[in-house]
């Protein structure tokens, strides 16, 4: 017997139909407003990557250290990854290889960089110290006294660093020409052994590793780097990654220059937090914290004018194989206003 379908049958079908058709529709509209918000989240203004591999120097880096840069950078979506390095050369052959996003050196290393053809540019400079951070060192009981006496000795720094600068400067100051040396390229952990070893004869190093041995080993000064190193140094990016992440790289330099702002009012707190990363003691690291600079300055045209004549003093002396135009690694004007914290728009 056919049973018939009732008036009441077709009307609870029909709901069921309407609800179904109003729940696909919402359920459509939710996932299209999450595609949407998605895509706008990958393509926001000024950021286009969810990493940024931040470069940091095993002597010390207090922006790791601290993690302020961290939460700013969560908030636009985009993680950050950490990469350590014991001086500015190594760090810089990383980047060129696209390794690393962002890093900070001395004065020296962009322009081995640059004579190297690396794709790298300036994001900004940094403060000068007063040059108590870096010097030319000997033994306690060496009959080295002053520079000139380095004729003919073996003396050890990291090739394309800060300290070769220092080294090179310091040479020409005292009369003398690079091959008058015997120079030989360590690390700084590798030529602290070698000195404590008491296996050469001079070393051009920087803190912590200079504190350290004055302390600890009576390493006597014969020529710091006052005067020298009035650079600084910089901070630097991948081109490519700066000109596609603007925002990204504005966020980490408004970072670093806050955080420097605080360490130099703030020595001691500086020395406590460094304490455990290096493991050396308190009192050393107050040492270290005091002569060392923390904040940003804007890439200036004479900044930029005696980068130039850095390259060129290490073109005169054959370290490096081709004459360099320092612009070759800028941004344009354009690029650095949407990049720059606005503290260092306003110096």
């Amino acid at each position: 017997m056919k049973i018939p379908f009732l008036p009441q049958r077709r009307t609870v079908l029909k709901r069921i139909v309407q609800y179904s058709a109003l729940g696909l529709f919402a359920l459509s509209t939710s996932l299209a407003g999450s595609f949407l918000q998605s895509t706008q989240a990958q393509t926001k203004p000024g950021i286009n990557t969810k990493v940024v591999n931040l470069a940091y120097q095993t002597s010390g880096d207090i922006v790791k250290i601290k993690g302020s840069i961290e939460p700013r950078l969560k908030a636009l979506g985009v993680s950050v990854n950490w990469v350590p390095f014991p001086a500015g050369p190594q760090l810089l052959e990383a980047m060129n290889a696209n390794r690393v996003d962002i890093g900070s050196v001395g004065e020296s290393p962009p322009i081995f960089a640059q004579a190297a053809g690396a794709q790298l540019v300036y994001i900004a400079g940094r403060k000068p110290s007063r040059g108590e951070s870096q010097a030319i060192i000997v033994q306690k009981d060496s009959p080295i006294k002053k520079v000139s006496d380095l004729k003919g000795k073996k003396v050890v720094f990291q090739k394309g660093s800060s300290a070769h600068y220092l080294v090179l400067r310091a040479l020409k100051e005292a009369g003398l020409k690079y091959s008058d040396i015997q120079p030989i390229s360590l690390t700084p952990a590798e030529a602290r052994d070698a000195f404590l070893q008491k296996k050469i004869d001079a070393w051009a190093v920087w803190d912590p590793a200079f504190a350290y041995v004055q302390k600890n080993a009576g390493a006597r000064v014969i020529r710091d780097s006052a005067g020298i190193s009035t650079q600084g140094g910089f901070y630097l990016a991948r081109r490519e990654f700066a000109t596609q992440n603007p925002e990204v790289v504005r966020v980490v330099l408004e970072e670093v220059d806050k955080l420097g702002e605080w360490a130099e009012k703030n020595t001691g707190e500086v020395a406590k937090i460094l304490a455990p990363e290096l493991k050396l003691e308190v009192p050393l690291l107050e040492t270290v914290a005091r002569r060392r600079t923390f904040r940003l300055r804007p890439l200036t045209s004479s900044i930029l004018r005696e980068q130039q004549r850095v390259a060129d003093e290490y073109l005169q002396a054959q370290l490096i194989p081709r004459k360099l135009d320092i612009k070759d690694f800028l941004l344009d004007s354009k690029q650095y206003e949407a990049i720059t914290p606005k503290r260092l728009k306003q110096l």
